[in-house]
């Protein structure tokens, strides 16, 4: 499946030492699941952690679920070790966090060779270098850091968000220029819905391909959000049905509930009904 059409709706944090959670998400309706060794895992069962995902992995179960591996930072007593162990396991991406410029992806690759990299974007400097960092050769996807750039931009919390603006602006057109899959960050009150939907919508309308979860209970919202409506899908069919025959025509414009219809919108249009398609080829396995 072509990486831009495949669905990223909801990307699920999981804890890579814990069992039950490693067999629970195999019956999670997620597009991706992020197996956590950095910030889930304790201290001293960081080695531990390495075996009992690799392990998991090996038996498999996950079904067409990208499988994301979230290593320490290389620059802890874990990362180095996390890398090494990755290049190892039945991985489809290792995502490496706070990264702040394309060195650290370097770094990171001349460690797991080719394997895709996704970078957590989530530090003041990360934000102002995004363009080289998605620029890299192995740059795969960006995932948004939320808590922790707002810690570090010591900003307030309110629910529109306008404090990260600027930096989750970038970190999109850093993104979108490149052709990188870019998923939001997660939204903590995990038993507010209506905070969630809000979210989740206006993440969708800057063009996130999705959101980071921390728990379950959030992925049927999100998948809703970042899936196209039934109201899309109608009229993207209705689109490119109108183009199509106003081009036949021999003319490039057509009208559509009284709107114009141009060639970048009949390309949107059928993106749109490759999405659906995506998703629907994912539930049906």
């Amino acid at each position: 499946m072509d990486p831009r059409q495949r669905p990223y709706r909801s990307v699920l944090y999981i804890p890579g030492s814990r069992d039950r959670a490693l067999d629970k998400a195999r019956t999670l309706p997620v597009d991706a699941i992020i197996f956590d060794l950095e910030d889930a895992v304790a201290a001293d069962e960081k080695a531990n952690a390495r075996d009992t995902l690799k392990a998991a992995l090996a038996e498999g179960g996950y079904g067409e679920r990208v499988k994301i591996v979230r290593i320490n930072g290389l620059d802890t007593e874990w990362g180095r070790a996390d890398a090494e162990a990755v290049r190892e396991m039945d991985a489809d991406v290792v995502l490496l966090p706070k990264v702040g410029s394309a060195a650290d992806v370097d770094a990171l690759a001349a460690v797991t060779g080719d394997l895709p990299i996704w970078a957590m974007m989530e530090t003041p400097q990360g934000m102002l270098n995004a363009a080289e960092i998605a620029a890299h050769p192995l740059m795969a996807g960006f995932v948004m850091g939320t808590n922790d750039l707002a810690k570090d931009l010591q900003t307030r919390f309110r629910p529109d968000r306008l404090p990260l603006m600027t930096s989750l602006g970038l970190c999109v057109l850093a993104a979108k220029a490149e052709g990188l899959i870019i998923v939001d960050g997660v939204y903590n009150a995990f038993k507010d819905e209506d905070g969630l939907a809000a979210e989740c919508e206006q993440g969708r309308d800057m063009g996130f391909d999705g959101k980071t979860l921390i728990h379950p209970a959030q992925v049927n919202i999100t998948n809703a959000a970042f899936a196209p409506s039934e109201a899309e899908i109608d009229l993207a069919r209705r689109q490119i049905a109108a183009f199509e025959e106003t081009e036949a025509q021999g003319q490039g414009v057509a009208v559509v509930d009284g709107k114009i219809v141009e060639n970048l919108h009949a390309v949107t249009a059928r993106e749109i009904l490759a999405k659906a398609k995506a998703i629907s080829a994912l539930q049906a396995g």
